[in-house]
């Protein structure tokens, strides 16, 4: 099993920036397939975007409101992986989870076995 913490939201301007990071332990991380979800209230657990196992080069898939904004990116020898988000927007404010799985790389939250407890971002207008 993998235990995940996710750290580095807060309050922003819209237009600012944020990176968030999620820090695993129990595991090498880089064994994992690891997601981005939000969640606001009222709303499904949407995905944001994920990233292939590590060791090689870094694939990743964003859902369309964030490509171009939002880079995931793995830094192995520190088992964690990032979230850059850029020219953000009061529509992304939520509790980012991050997630992890051994064997699939999906784009719903019931693909992944292991999660953070969230870090909230919120963008002001």
């Amino acid at each position: 099993q993998v235990q995940l913490v996710e750290s580095g939201g807060g309050l922003v301007q819209a237009g600012g920036s944020l990176r968030l990071s999620c820090a695993a332990s129990g595991r090498t991380f880089s064994n994992y397939v690891v997601g981005w979800f939000r969640q606001s209230p009222g709303k499904e657990r949407e995905f944001v975007g994920n990233i292939n196992r590590g060791g090689g080069i870094g694939i990743t898939y964003y859902t369309d409101s964030v490509k171009g904004r939002f880079t995931i990116s793995r830094d192995d020898a520190k088992n964690t992986v990032l979230l850059q988000m850029n020219s953000l927007k009061p529509e992304d404010t939520a509790i980012y989870y991050c997630a992890a799985d051994r064997t699939r790389r999906g784009t719903v939250a019931s693909s992944y076995d292991y999660w953070g407890q969230g870090t909230q971002v919120t963008v002001s207008l």
